[in-house]
This record gives C-alpha cells, structure tokens and sequence, in this order.
C-alpha cells in the first residue's frame, strides 16, 4: 500500500517535461549573461549552479536557481565582496527585476521569467581546506551529492515533500528544520524514503552520523566538531561529507526533530497522503482563548525592508526581551510566535495588582535607614523593613512603559520600529486570524 500511494505522490510532485525545458532556457540565457558581463568588466569569474535544480531533487514548482559567482582563491576577500556584487548587478540589470541581500557578504536575488535568481559571489574552492566563506562550500555539496546520489532522486523528493507536509522542512535561522542538502545526506546514507523514516528513532539515539568517514580519515577535526554540538545540545550531528569541521544539522530544532520522530512512526503504522499533502483547518482564535482562558498580547509594527533571513531572527530576539521583561513585571508568558510585522504574546492575565510590594534590609542597620528615607509606605515584619510602590496594573500601560524604556533585547534593526508598535488585546486584524490560532492551539509543533 505503501508503494502505491507514494507512486501517487512523485505523480504530483515531480518536475514535468516542460519544466526541465523552462530551466535549461534560463540557464543557458544566465550563462551567457556570466560570461558577457564577465568579460565587460574585466573578470575571470566560473559560473556554478548549485542546489535542488542542478542536482535534480527539486519539486514542481519549485522555481530558485541558485547561481554561484566564482572567485580564483588568491582575490582578497574584500575584492571578492566589491566585484562579485558589480558583477552580480550588471547581470540582473538583464532580468525582470532585483534587490541586493545581504548574508555574509552581499549577494542579488533577481526574478526572471518566474524564477527567483540568487546570483550568489564566491571562491572557486577545490576542497574544504580552500573553504574561505560560509557559501564557499555549495559548491562542493552538490558535486558529492551528485557523485552519490546514484538515482535516487525521486526519494529525496519524497522526503522533502514529506517534511515539508509535516512542517519540518527548512533549515532557515528562523524555521531550524531539515534542510535540503540534509535529506539529500540521509537518503544517500540510508538508501530510500521509507528507509529515513524506519531510522527516526535510530538516528537519535546514535546521535552522530558520518558519511564522509571523517572520524577515521580527520578524527582530530572531525571529533572537535562532535564534542562542541554534543555540547550544545544538538538533536543531530551530520558531519558535512565534504567539510570535518561542519555539522549539517547544526541550525535543526529539537522540536522540528520532533515532528520529523512522531510523524515518521505514525506514517509507517498507518500510511496517508495527508502527510505530503496536509489539509490544514484553522479554527477561530478566539475560541481557542475562551478554552484556554488566557489572553493575546499583539504588537503590530513597521518592519524595515531587509530580508527574512536577516529580519526575523531580530524579530524572535526581541519578542524573547519583552517577554523576559513582562515575566519579570510579574505577568506570566506563556508563549510567543512572530512575524515580519507582528509579535504574539500569549499572556495569564491583563491585570496585576496596582502596588508592588518590596522586601528591604534589616532595620536597625544603615541600609535599613537609606530604605526607610527613600520609600513613602514602609512597616516591619519581623526584623525586615519592606515597602509598598504604586505601579502600572494594566499590561497595555506595563508593555508601553518598557517599550518607552526601551530596556529590552532586541534585534538593532527594529528596536525603533517595535518601539513605536500599536498594542492589541485578545484582537488580531483579519490578516492575522490564521496565526494567531495556528499560536494559540501550537499547531506548529502540535504532534497529537
């Protein structure tokens, strides 16, 4: 049964005829574009595509191309980043459209003919010891995957649909779930789709997998990296085939380890197309909040216009300080989620008591006189001195206090924006309906 249903699934997701004649166009087209505006400005520059497309693990659908500019080795760093993004610049002026995005160093993400283009400055590197930026190993990734692969394809396929089906896909900052290269790893490693999922179990508890055999060929290098991710609590550690020094599950959560770990036992037990093809059934928020009888806290603002990957870790960095500072006002967080735009705080209650009262030192010592002359209301309990302070009762007044204050952490770029947020109670404005019960019932890591 098994088979049959995932013979159905490659039947939706595998890239058609007219898919793989669309492609070859563009990169043909982007090749030339390499090569004339190479030679305009003057720079000897190989072009690699990497990723799904070149390696053929992509779905339907799927329209990133990833264009990899190459540097020979001795271009000073600086050079690199200056010329690449000229260079980078000069061959989108050729496409629909562009923007500059900034990673380690800057690279163009472009849009042409329905493609999203990522025209992306690096070293031409021959192996791992030549590896001098963090993308410089793309290109080695997919030659080995390539040199491994051995016709596989289709069951990387089936585990990325799967894992995006189960919300576990995407090794982003801000998602830290399987990505790509790593499902292509396990699939080489352990033979099939089915065969990923029998190991979900085994993969935990054996922790460290090495399919490069770096532990025999580098163990000094290859046992430094086990020891720093074992160290900082990794649930994987995949030494990268074609770097010792590299775990390729490094960004994976735990609670996206999770999914993967239910998901894949029930699947085996009772197998489904819900699981790649998800019918997803938003119920209303606010009865979720009647039920559970807690309160939405929204901050909606103005984010500035970078990318995700550089904007929603800054998100997550300062819904994390207000909710430390909320906690240590006395309210007691019981979630958060984010956005682009939005902070949710999911909060026990919208009122706290008006005074806040304070325990001081003993009263027969100096302290005790400073505490006495400094505070208005103040008694004895046994040989303490403690104080009453008039405070903000209700959180909106409390959250537009520290927002003024701007005593919280937050990511540097939106600390202003956020500062200058609108603040919702138990209401979310329609766009934001779906997120707020997807929050509230924890359907993102929900597993029964």
């Amino acid at each position: 049964m098994a088979m049959e249903l995932l013979s159905q699934v490659l039947e939706r997701i595998k890239p058609r005829e007219e898919d793989y004649k669309e492609l070859n166009e563009v990169r043909l087209y982007l090749l030339e574009l390499v090569k004339s505006s190479s030679e305009e400005l003057g720079l000897e520059v190989k072009p690699y595509f990497v990723g799904s497309l070149e390696k053929d693990t992509f779905l339907r659908g799927d329209h990133d191309i990833d264009l990899f500019l190459a540097f020979p080795l001795d271009t000073p760093l600086e050079e690199l980043r200056e010329k690449g993004l000229e260079l980078a610049k000069r061959i989108a002026e050729d496409l629909d459209r562009y923007e500059v995005a900034y990673a380690e160093h800057p690279y163009v993400r472009a849009y042409y003919k329905g493609f999203q283009v990522d025209l992306v400055p690096c070293y031409d590197v021959r192996d791992w010891r030549d590896v001098r930026t963090a993308v410089d190993r793309s290109i080695l990734h997919t030659r080995w995957v390539l040199e491994n692969l051995d016709g596989r394809n289709d069951e990387v396929r089936l585990l990325k649909k799967f894992l995006k089906g189960i919300n576990a896909y995407g090794s982003e900052i801000y998602v830290r779930g399987f990505s790509g290269y790593l499902a292509e790893i396990l699939v080489i490693k352990f033979g099939s789709f089915l065969e990923v999922l029998e190991k979900h179990d085994f993969m935990l508890r054996q922790k460290v997998i090495d399919p490069g055999n770096w532990l025999k060929r580098e163990p000094e290098i290859a046992m430094k990296t086990v020891k720093r991710e074992i160290g900082e609590d990794k649930p994987l550690i995949v030494i990268d085939p074609i770097d010792p020094r590299r775990n390729v599950a490094a960004n994976l959560s735990w609670e996206r380890y999770g999914l993967f770990y239910f998901n894949a036992k029930k699947f085996l037990e009772s197998p489904s197309l819900n699981y790649f093809f998800p019918k997803v059934t938003v119920g209303n928020y606010l009865e979720e909040l009647r039920r559970k009888g807690t309160h939405l806290l929204t901050l909606l603002f103005n984010p500035p216009d970078i990318v995700d990957d550089l904007l929603l870790p800054q998100v997550e960095k300062t819904a994390k300080g207000l909710a430390r500072q909320l906690e240590l006002e006395g309210f007691k967080v019981l979630g958060i989620d984010y956005g682009r735009n939005f902070i949710f705080l999911e909060v026990d209650r919208l009122e706290r008591p008006k005074v806040s009262i304070k325990r001081g030192p003993l009263y027969f010592s100096s302290h005790g006189l400073r505490f006495y002359a400094r505070n208005e209301r103040v008694w004895i309990e046994g040989k303490d001195l403690y104080s009453e302070k008039s405070v903000e009762g209700w959180i909106v007044d409390v959250v537009e206090k520290i927002l003024k204050s701007g005593m919280f952490s937050a990511g540097k770029q939106i600390k202003k924006a956020v500062e200058e947020a609108d603040i919702l109670v138990d209401y979310v404005p329609r766009s934001l309906r779906k997120d707020a019960y997807v929050f509230l019932s924890r359907m993102k890591f929900r597993v029964k």
